[in-house]
């Protein structure tokens, strides 16, 4: 039976590295896949880049009213595996429409994705909140944070100082640097009583 896989973890712990991965191993042994990421997901267009260099084309973006099921099932329904990148970003509907791949089409689907918002929270990102609750398999990716201890936390910075409150999706508007870095929970909060 195929199963839907939810791999997890802070930013930079190497998940789009590892879905490439993933995506080399089965067409080396001659499978087809089917790579797509969210619209949302603005960075570096239609493409999955990593930090550390690989990149890829994907099959296709979607939005959030795009029936997965129906797109995948229309044209992809050859493949051996679904491969989604900033899951996170995935509406509960279509975690269920992901399901549904996996049962009655029987491809395996791996999602990858953030699980906490900036805000420490599982609730900020519907998508990873309806993976935790349906996934048949959930795994961490790990990474450590600056000071060496297991990072955990998604800290938003602006200008260099932690803000833990404000929109999920903060485009870069020129004016403000905008920077991400997974930190661990000591250090989210030595950065948090600096920004008070």
């Amino acid at each position: 039976m195929a199963k839907l896989y939810f791999r997890y973890g802070a930013m930079g712990c190497g998940k789009t590295m590892q879905l490439l991965q993933v995506a080399f191993n089965y067409e080396e042994r001659g499978h087809k896949v089917c790579v797509i990421k969210p619209l949302r997901d603005t960075k570096n267009g239609t493409k999955l880049l990593t930090r550390i260099g690989p990149e890829r084309e994907t099959d296709f973006c979607f939005s959030e009213a795009d029936d997965l099921f129906s797109r995948i099932s229309a044209g992809f329904a050859d493949v051996s595996c679904v491969l989604v990148d900033e899951a996170q970003f995935l509406t509960a509907k279509q975690v269920d429409q992901l399901m549904m791949v996996t049962v009655r089409l029987d491809i395996p689907v791996m999602a990858y994705g953030l699980r906490l918002n900036f805000r420490r929270e599982d609730g900020g990102f519907e998508g990873a909140t309806r993976l935790l609750q349906q996934a048949h398999e959930i795994e961490e990716i790990k990474t450590i944070c600056e000071c060496g201890r297991k990072a955990t936390y998604n800290a938003r910075f602006l200008n260099g100082v932690l803000v833990a409150d404000g929109p999920d999706v903060l485009i870069d508007d020129g004016l403000t640097e905008i920077e991400y870095r997974a930190i661990c929970p000591k250090c989210y909060e030595k950065y948090l009583e600096r920004s008070k």
